[in-house]
């Protein structure tokens, strides 16, 4: 299986960042091919700009756009490893969402009926945030998030969600939970490539 692994987070020393360690080790233990865009370390812009949205209109894409695309295109399944902030992706995991899942690409109208274009694609998406999950279902966060994002851009763009991970409290998380937490990504990731 060939993995894309869409990283946001601009610590090294994040939670997130150890996610990213543990399953790139894990993908290389299987055997799986892997590719990792960081989008901090890469710099990419996050600001859709009007030339952006003229492009996508008549097929003309950013360079650097294209090169994102095509990981996409590659992959089978796309991990998406961002930490939730004020209840939403970071600035620059958004931007990637803005820019790279264009119209023609991630998605098009067909007769006036939405079609995703992705289809085929496995998405795993692992987020950490401050709250508890005890207080974002009392306030219907949970659903909200996952509305906004499984439903209103994966989903509508072809993407089979596979697995959605909240690790919460992330900002003052035991040994234990990091434990746990571990476990459950390795879990994921635990299938084997048969060598023919």
């Amino acid at each position: 299986m060939k993995n894309l692994i869409v990283y946001a987070h601009p610590n090294t020393g994040s939670l997130n960042h150890f996610f990213k360690q543990i399953i790139a080790e894990r993908l290389e233990e299987s055997g799986q091919e892997f590719v990792v865009r960081d989008l901090n370390a890469i710099n990419f812009n996050p600001v859709l700009s009007l030339a952006d949205m003229t492009g996508q209109r008549v097929g003309e894409i950013a360079g650097e756009v294209k090169i994102e695309q095509d990981f996409i295109a590659w992959a089978d399944r796309i991990v998406f490893i961002y930490p939730i902030w004020w209840t939403g992706m970071p600035a620059i995991m958004k931007g990637y969402i803005d820019r790279v899942f264009s119209y023609g690409f991630a998605y098009r109208y067909d007769q006036g009926i939405q079609k995703g274009l992705l289809t085929g694609k496995k998405a795993i998406i692992i987020n950490s945030h401050g709250k508890s999950n005890a207080e974002y279902e009392s306030i219907g966060m949970d659903k909200a998030l996952a509305l906004t994002s499984d439903i209103g851009i994966f989903n509508y763009c072809g993407l089979d969600v596979q697995k959605h991970f909240y690790f919460d409290k992330a900002d003052r998380a035991s040994d234990e939970n990091v434990s746990g937490w571990s476990n459950q990504i390795k879990d994921v990731f635990q299938e084997k490539v048969l060598q023919v």
